[in-house]
């Protein structure tokens, strides 16, 4: 079996069609959509519903577009491993960080990475946590920043530890608390982050160990946005304690999460098993050099 075809058939997943396949691969539209026939023909089963907008997998396809992305970031995996054996370095870090707490815990590394590999280019891309996953396991992303629990497919280094902070309106009954559970918050309106948010995932875990599924008030990817609705008495948000210490706001509290369980641990994840770049491995390398509290 060719990787051609099945590169054909992961791009028109990702890109949502045909025609955009084919700019992803500098092809024709009809080169992807004979590739995949093809595909299609060599084991006799349809992958694709294309009927549906966009093309949606079988559950033949389902199958094969998993073992395809693993297959082509393994071929990946090899060619930058040889690279590096022929001593040709390609010289880019391909990582990914979520919005929430890069700044403050990357933001400073990046000078110092510059100054010591100056010929290493920072191919960086933007997230939530679930969406860069999926990413490294694609082979798009070599490292990526998330949150513990770590599924068993990836190999992870520790970054920082902090508690959650609740933020309510100052007016809220909970505000001058010295500390909150989130039992006691039940019945106040959660304001999350955006789906892909692995936050999301720690406080929905913890609010059923709780007994309770929270009323959920609004959804955003933006942290000023969602302290701002916080300050407007839309409802209660959280934050690990090293952002809540920056959204200052004279009409929000801060009161720390008492919970168990809801501490925000931020790792670097990358494939088990898979090949790291010596750019890759030296980002690393600082990291525990500037965090080493937790490494």
């Amino acid at each position: 079996m060719e990787l051609r075809p099945l590169r054909a058939l992961v791009e028109v997943v990702r890109q949502g069609g045909f025609s955009q396949a084919a700019k992803a691969v500098f092809a024709t539209q009809p080169t992807v959509s004979k590739a995949v026939r093809q595909l299609e023909d060599e084991l006799g089963m349809p992958l694709l519903d294309r009927h549906a907008q966009p093309p949606r997998l079988t559950a033949a396809g389902e199958i094969v577009y998993r073992r395809a992305v693993a297959m082509l970031a393994q071929r990946d995996d090899l060619y930058a491993e040889l690279d590096e054996l022929k001593g040709l370095k390609r010289g880019v870090l391909r990582l990914g960080l979520p919005p929430l707490g890069s700044s403050t815990l990357f933001a400073p590394m990046f000078a110092r990475f510059r100054s010591r590999y100056p010929q290493v280019e920072i191919s960086l891309v933007e997230h939530g946590s679930r969406r860069l996953e999926e990413m490294v396991m694609a082979g798009e992303i070599e490292l990526a920043a998330s949150l513990r629990p770590v599924p068993d497919h990836f190999e992870w280094q520790p970054v920082a530890r902090e508690p959650l902070v609740a933020l309510m309106p100052a007016d809220h009954p909970k505000a001058r608390a010295e500390a909150v559970s989130l039992r006691e918050l039940r019945d106040s309106p959660f304001i999350l982050f955006e789906t892909g948010f692995a936050l999301n995932r720690i406080l929905h875990d913890a609010c059923q160990r709780a007994g309770f599924a929270p009323a959920i008030a609004a959804r955003s990817g933006q942290i000023d946005f969602i302290v701002a609705l916080v300050a407007a008495g839309l409802g209660v948000a959280f934050l690990p304690r090293l952002k809540a210490r920056e959204e200052l706001h004279a009409g929000v509290s801060r009161v720390p999460l008492r919970d168990a369980g809801t501490d925000w641990e931020m790792v670097l994840v990358w494939r088990r098993g898979g090949y790291l770049s010596h750019a890759a491995q030296a980002w690393l390398a600082l990291t525990r050099e500037v965090h080493p509290e937790v490494c």
